[in-house]
């Protein structure tokens, strides 16, 4: 799963980020209204977490441009203002919750959790299945032919969207975007290294192989027979 923080705080966002990202979440943060507003449009994400003060377009405004634009992504207001007035402006405007500072990251995250929950039950499967292999979404489970598979965050955020993508070819790129932050360093091999301890865990012990090089283009989630 992706986040997106828009925070104009360092110490905030930092503290902030860190909590998504030992979560097992890939987060990017936007320190200005604008550059949120442009991430957000152009990027795919899970969830935005995004503070009302902030510079060149307020989070309120933010969250306004992104509801006529059309994009519906879960937003969470945060917020030093805790008047009724202030959280039912912030509701009308379009978010869909609203934690006022300061708070624990355990209450962001569950509430975080809540609303992709939510939004997956209406637009998503809850669960991923191909051939023998499961993914419980929820319970953050992976099985194939029943024998439970144990994966690193990483490992299932990776495993959950070669699984959506089934099929289809998605490129390191891709895969980057999708799992690692929008700016992680292209020339690392981290890719290519979760990829082989993706395999080893789904697919060693098995003569029919799911994960699949497609050399020079990227990565394929498919049954094949392995070649005599």
């Amino acid at each position: 799963m992706k986040v997106l923080l828009v925070e104009d705080d360092d110490r905030t966002a930092m503290f902030i980020k860190k909590g998504f990202t030992q979560a097992g979440y890939a987060a990017d943060r936007a320190d200005n209204g604008e550059s949120g507003l442009l991430m957000a449009q152009h990027l795919p994400y899970d969830i935005i977490v995004a503070d009302i003060m902030l510079p060149r377009l307020d989070g309120l405004s933010l969250i306004e441009k992104l509801r006529e634009a059309g994009i519906n992504t879960p937003i969470i207001v945060l917020s030093a203002k805790n008047s009724l007035d202030d959280r039912i402006r912030g509701l009308h405007t379009g978010c869909d919750d609203y934690l006022v500072k300061p708070f624990a990251f355990s209450e962001l995250l569950a509430r975080s959790q809540a609303l992709l929950r939510r939004a997956e039950s209406i637009s998503e499967p809850t669960s991923l299945s191909i051939d023998g292999l499961h993914l419980d979404i929820l319970k953050h489970k992976v099985t194939r032919d029943g024998q439970e598979i144990e994966l690193q965050y990483r490992e299932f955020s990776l495993l959950e969207y070669l699984m959506r993508n089934t099929g289809r070819v998605v490129s390191k790129t891709m895969i980057m975007e999708h799992v690692w932050d929008y700016n992680f360093d292209p020339g690392t091999n981290v890719v290519e290294a979760r990829i082989c301890r993706l395999r080893n865990k789904v697919d060693k012990q098995h003569s029919r192989k799911f994960i699949h090089t497609v050399r020079g283009v990227g990565y394929i989630l498919e049954m094949r027979d392995k070649k005599p």
